[in-house]
């Protein structure tokens, strides 16, 4: 069997292992979670593989002795109604690129499992990678997911203890599936990130009058709907990736004119000074929607996550002709932070992630296997 293959057949296997029967979802520091390190744990051991897990449950393997050592990883926890490939790629192309070492190398090399990327659970977000790079915020302590459990009951000690001394790393990089459809369309099988987007989420919401729909004319109407919709528009000729992804509207009945349309905006883009400015274009777009229909406009902005650029000479080193920036945010943006952080992305049939029908084929894993083994010797 070929190194792809295997790593195929055993994103098969840890696609069987859910919290629910017919779906797959591993959440943070579930029995399904702890079963899929498990069987990863043994893969890693078989390598040869010193193998512990954290403060927080990420998993970590490790081979040679030196006292510095190259990070290689991704997640291990899934969204709800996963596909196989979001995350457990990562991990299993790079303990595929350490089954092939034959010599040691001048560095160790660590692969890593982390413990939440996606949030699910508790809306922690990069909590694993948080951990790893000392940004663990104390207050994740006190969440509670919807059945009432804290995060600290799971945690395993101090997560203080889980974040590495920059010094020693001499850097990160992370294979995934691309989660969209740029290499597909060129044709290529891999291609290397050059920078994770920067997001803008806000609240917005439209407030006019209620009224009843068959007595009020049309003329002078203050729809908070239709402001809503012509926004929307606005959002989808912004530019940038724009999303309106929720549209809640009051008082929501068949025959009266809606009173409040509350949505919410989600803007990326690897430039930082080009989101803002399309953020700013469309809060100015929606106050004049309001204005002109007599509505009143709310607005709070809820996150502005910084842009990440991914290391030069990590993403020279790794030899691949296609650049392209990253939409969705990864563990190596968190990764970034304390030191030289790259990834690589793997073709995905139709761009379709979070989805059981995400799909990679095992010819573009071998590329990715031959990139990464590439890469040890060449870093």
């Amino acid at each position: 069997m070929s190194d792809a293959a295997t790593v195929l057949e055993r994103c098969a296997a840890l696609g069987e292992v859910s919290e629910e029967d017919g779906l797959l979802v591993r959440r943070y520091g579930t029995e399904a979670l702890r079963r899929a390190n498990a069987l990863v744990s043994g893969w890693m051991r078989a390598a040869g593989m010193e193998v512990r897990e954290d403060a927080v449950g990420n998993l970590i393997g490790r081979l040679g002795d030196s006292d510095r050592s190259l990070m290689l990883g991704s997640h291990l926890d899934t969204v709800r109604d996963a596909g196989r490939y979001d995350g457990p790629l990562g991990v299993l192309v790079a303990l595929a690129a350490v089954e092939r070492m034959r010599e040691p190398l001048p560095f160790a090399v660590e692969v890593i499992g982390f413990a939440d990327e996606e949030g699910v659970r508790f809306g922690t977000a990069y909590l694993g990678s948080a951990a790893v790079a000392g940004r663990f915020d104390p207050r994740w302590l006190q969440v509670r997911d919807a059945d009432g459990v804290a995060l600290a009951d799971l945690l395993r000690g101090e997560p203080a203890t889980a974040a590495r001394v920059p010094a020693d790393l001499l850097g990160y990089v992370e294979v995934h599936i691309e989660q969209g459809p740029v290499l597909e369309q060129l044709g290529e099988p891999v291609g290397v990130v050059t920078a994770i987007a920067g997001q803008t989420h806000a609240d917005v919401c439209f407030v006019g009058e209620a009224g009843h729909a068959g007595t009020v004319p049309m003329e002078g109407r203050r729809d908070a709907l239709a402001a809503a919709a012509e926004w929307v528009l606005a959002v989808e000729r912004a530019g940038v990736l724009a999303t309106v992804g929720r549209l809640d509207v009051d008082p929501g009945a068949r025959n009266v004119i809606p009173a409040r349309a509350a949505l919410t905006l989600d803007v990326r883009d690897p430039d930082d000074a080009v989101r803002q400015a399309a953020v700013t274009v469309l809060h100015t777009q929606a106050g004049e929607i309001a204005a002109r229909r007599g509505l009143d406009l709310e607005w709070a902005d809820t996150a502005d996550i910084p842009a990440v650029a991914m290391d030069e000479r990590l993403t020279s080193a790794l030899d691949v002709p296609v650049r392209l920036p990253s939409g969705a945010g990864h563990d190596a943006a968190m990764m970034a932070s304390i030191t030289p952080a790259a990834m690589l992305f793997v073709r995905c049939r139709g761009g379709i992630s979070h989805n059981p029908a995400e799909s990679v084929d095992e010819a573009d894993v071998a590329v990715a296997i031959d990139v990464l083994e590439r890469f040890l010797h060449a870093v």
